[in-house]
């Protein structure tokens, strides 16, 4: 071989190498959010009309939107009401641990850490409790165009359940 063919040697093989590493680039990366389990609330995804059972006749219903985020390792809730309270939650399975998380936050300051699985057919959700008090909320398909959602809380550790909450969501 003689010297006028090394730089021509090492022009194709490194071109062969970032050809190869561009190849690589290309390929479809894997979905790390695509299991059967963090499909689990995408029932909830969509616009919603929100009413609750107890609602004074001719009230607008409050407005809610669930969104896909992150790939789909997410979901986002953006809840309004006519009167102007504002929350939002982030939704997402950890594979880790097994469980459904949500972190809730509104513009009173409040805030939820829930946690939980989905079973029966609905999410169901609950916090650690403090004192003896425990946040437990359901949300429940009842068909492709509407979603119960059961706010439930006990202040005696569970052993008693008082409804906070009792709403429709309707797909707009």
């Amino acid at each position: 071989m003689n010297r006028q063919s090394i730089p021509l040697i090492l022009f194709l093989v490194l071109g062969a190498a970032a050809c190869c590493l561009a190849a690589q680039d290309t390929a479809p990366a894997a979905k790390p959010c695509s299991s059967e389990e963090h499909r689990q609330f995408d029932f909830w995804l969509g616009e919603w009309s929100v009413t609750a059972k107890n609602a004074p006749q001719g009230r607008p219903p409050s407005a809610n939107r669930i969104s896909a985020i992150h790939g789909g390792c997410a979901l986002l809730e953006e809840y309004s009401t006519p009167g102007g309270y504002t929350g939002s939650s982030l939704n997402y399975y950890d594979r880790t641990t097994g469980t459904w998380n949500q972190t809730w936050i509104d513009n009173q300051g409040g805030s939820l850490q829930l946690r939980g699985h989905f079973e029966n057919g609905a999410m169901v959700l609950a916090d650690e409790g403090t004192d003896g008090k425990i946040n437990r909320i359901t949300w429940t398909p009842e068909s492709k165009k509407t979603v119960r959602q059961h706010w439930e809380v006990s202040e005696d550790g569970g052993t008693s359940w008082k409804t906070l909450f009792d709403g429709t969501y309707r797909r707009k």
